[in-house]
């Protein structure tokens, strides 16, 4: 079966003026049982997570701590981008929480999603980015913490590079981190993943999925991973405001089956985050989101 964590604390409304349709959520969630690719069976509520053990194996304790009670520097919380308030934090959390739960149930059915999630600019000692606690990061220690998993990939295909996850597993050869990003998106100053591809503006679905098809299988050989966790962020199709590429809704879907398809073929279980998409037609960001969880459906149950 095809678990999905969703809380409705992940609708969370933001301040007026930012532009995250935190609504999407909602909406995805209720577009897939009404089409019947999901029922609410699918879905389960993050539990609370009581002990932050897990979040302080790859958070530093005095960052983690300040988040947790609003006081972070001025700076530091301008640098995330988002008014901090508890429920904000909490949400967060319950975020990392989704994820962790997500990794366990891939471990049993092949396949996980967090219907949010994929917070890769969150850095070991700040966040940015309107990312405070790196989901898949955490999720990835523990893994290895507990000798679940003893070699990781994560396969970042946000339209924005995953420099917080870069910066994280720097120094760690047991996790092996690929991004494949705008060249000229945020961030502008760019961390070293294990393996970074850097796509012009307007690059197309062809371009795109001949240099993913190039790329992934050849990493898998190399790498040999146990584990592989997906940031699939729907923001690199062309009519994203904070993206630049060119793909469209059907190349994004073709990104998704064949990233799924190799592991399904290779039997590796997979956590999908589900990371950015921003859309000014939010129909269109639910479309591309939906089409992740119909391939999902298609190919493994």
């Amino acid at each position: 079966m095809l678990k999905i964590a969703y809380h409705p604390i992940y609708n969370h409304p933001l301040p007026k003026g930012h532009r995250f349709p935190m609504e999407k959520y909602e909406l995805l969630k209720l577009q897939l049982i009404y089409e019947g690719t999901s029922t609410e069976e699918n879905f389960f509520e993050p539990e609370r997570l009581e002990n932050h053990k897990h979040i302080l194996a790859v958070h530093d304790a005095e960052y983690f701590y300040d988040l947790l009670n609003i006081t972070l520097s001025h700076q530091a919380a301008l640098k995330i981008g988002f008014l901090l308030s508890e429920r904000l934090i909490a949400r967060e959390i319950c975020i990392v929480s989704g994820t962790l739960k997500a990794t366990e149930y891939a471990l049993q059915y092949g396949i996980a999603m967090n219907i949010a999630g994929g917070t890769h600019h969150a850095y070991s000692s700040h966040g940015e980015g309107f990312c405070m606690l790196n989901d898949q990061a955490i999720a990835a220690m523990h893994l290895l913490n507990k000798n679940i998993a003893k070699r990781i990939l994560i396969i970042d295909l946000d339209v924005h590079q995953g420099n917080g996850t870069a910066e994280i597993f720097q120094n760690e050869p047991r996790v092996f981190t690929f991004s494949m990003h705008g060249k000229n998106n945020y961030p502008f100053e760019k961390e070293q993943s294990d393996l970074d591809i850097e796509l012009d503006d307007n690059t197309n679905d062809e371009t795109y999925l001949d240099l993913l098809k190039n790329t992934l299988p050849k990493l898998i050989t190399e790498h040999q991973p146990d584990f592989i966790f997906y940031q699939c962020g729907v923001d690199v199709i062309a009519s994203d405001k904070l993206g630049k590429l060119g793909l469209s809704i059907a190349g994004c879907k073709a990104r998704d089956r064949f990233v799924l398809e190799t592991c399904k073929t290779l039997t590796i279980p997979v956590m999908c985050s589900m990371g950015g998409g921003y859309t000014p037609e939010i129909k269109k960001i639910i479309e591309a989101h939906s089409n992740t969880y119909r391939v999902a459906q298609e190919l493994y149950f």
